[in-house]
């Protein structure tokens, strides 16, 4: 394979600052812009959510294992990477039947 190089310009203060938040996290720069490009061509999306910093800002949430676990079963269920366990429901009358069944 034959590596080509590539110039992108940055603000030196914005340089300065991501270079320090990869140091923390072990990373050079090269290696997320790589890291990223890759997983823009795997996922085929960019692999990662986008904001703007005038948007809300979102305070890191921890979740219990057991709802951590609900997320990870739904994402890989979402995925198709294990069956769908969830049941689907047309009208509101149906899922209250069966949420007063499982008590």
């Amino acid at each position: 394979m034959t590596m080509t190089s590539s110039t992108i310009r940055l603000d030196s203060d914005f340089k300065r600052d991501l270079t320090k938040k990869l140091d923390e996290i072990g990373l050079s720069f090269n290696a997320y812009v790589m890291l990223a490009a890759k997983q823009l061509l795997i996922q085929g999306k960019v692999p990662f959510e986008i904001k703007t910093e005038s948007g809300p800002k979102v305070e890191k949430v921890t979740f219990n294992e057991k709802t951590r676990r609900a997320i990870v079963r739904a994402q890989t269920e979402e995925e198709g990477l294990i069956p769908k366990t969830s049941r689907d429901f047309t009208n509101a009358a149906d899922f209250m039947k069966a949420l007063n069944d499982d008590e």
